[in-house]
């Protein structure tokens, strides 16, 4: 097929991504060395949008708490997806309806979803305040969403809750499919059952971990529906996020320009921890 062809055939996809991705994506670069406002004329101002987020106390903690959440959700969903797939390996009587009620969460939108847990969280009745008192803990009772101190751990309860089932699913589709006589050999070796995950199929679990790990640090880093519709990034800025940070600049302060720097710098951090990551973990799966 000469090249031509080749090219007529990829010329719509081609065209939509340029129009699309590739051109709203530069011309969003070139606005961040802007006071564009969303309105009337830009005018270039060179660095300063980036110097400002140095100095810009909100944003320096949409940067921490960006970190911070991504940190416990890549942990914990992973752990946790972890557990369950092997759970639903092992249990195949209810492996099939265990997978559906696991993926269900994942399916609501994340309007119905904060929903269901501002109520859960609410003070005033809420059903987890209710079930502390019910068990004797009163004494952890807390306003989940309008204390400081763990307003961002409640949002990342939410997304974990949310996801983990579709995490269990890559890993199990990985379990699944590693052979049984490798299983039988390491138990004809002495090994027990912890042993023989931790020293045979964690290991060969290494390609579902590369992709569960990347997928869930980068849907993290880009958080914004969560907070936004849970919090609006408060009490204060204990909840602010990058993603909503851009928002807020751009849609909320008409400071086009500066929302399009704290973009590009999202972005810029996306691919470089995606990367890092991904290359760490493919290393650990070449060695398999």
């Amino acid at each position: 097929m000469r090249w031509y062809v080749a090219l007529g055939f990829l010329a719509p996809a081609l065209g939509l991504y340029i129009l699309f991705v590739l051109y709203p994506t530069l011309r969003g670069m070139s606005y961040s060395f802007t006071d564009f406002s969303g309105v009337g004329e830009a005018q270039y101002v060179g660095l300063t949008n980036y110097q400002r987020i140095l100095t810009d106390t909100q944003a320096v903690a949409a940067i921490r708490n960006t970190l911070v959440y991504a940190i416990i959700v890549v942990i914990a969903q992973n752990i946790l997806g972890l557990a369950l797939a092997v759970w639903m390996g092992n249990m195949p009587r209810v492996r099939n309806f265990a997978r559906v009620a696991l993926f269900t969460p994942s399916m609501l939108s994340a309007v119905v979803v904060a929903f269901i847990w501002s109520y859960l969280y609410s003070p005033l009745g809420g059903v987890l305040n209710a079930v502390l008192d019910v068990f004797g803990l009163g004494i952890l009772k807390r306003v989940w969403l309008g204390d400081s101190s763990v307003a961002l751990l409640a949002i990342a309860v939410v997304s974990i809750w949310m996801f983990t089932g579709q995490t269990a699913a890559i890993y199990l589709t990985n379990y699944l499919g590693i052979s049984q006589e490798i299983r039988e050999s390491a138990t004809l070796e002495g090994a027990n059952a912890w042993q023989r995950f931790f020293y045979v199929e964690f290991p060969l679990l290494a390609p579902a971990t590369t992709i569960c790990v990347t997928l869930t640090l980068i849907s993290s880093l880009r958080v914004f529906d969560l907070p936004f519709l849970l919090t609006k990034g408060g009490p204060g800025n204990a909840t602010e996020v990058l993603g909503l940070a851009i928002f807020q600049a751009a849609f909320t302060n008409q400071q086009f320009g500066y929302g399009a720097a704290l973009a590009v710098v999202l972005t810029l951090f996306v691919i470089m921890v995606a990367v890092l990551q991904s290359s760490v973990l493919r290393k650990r799966e070449s060695n398999l």
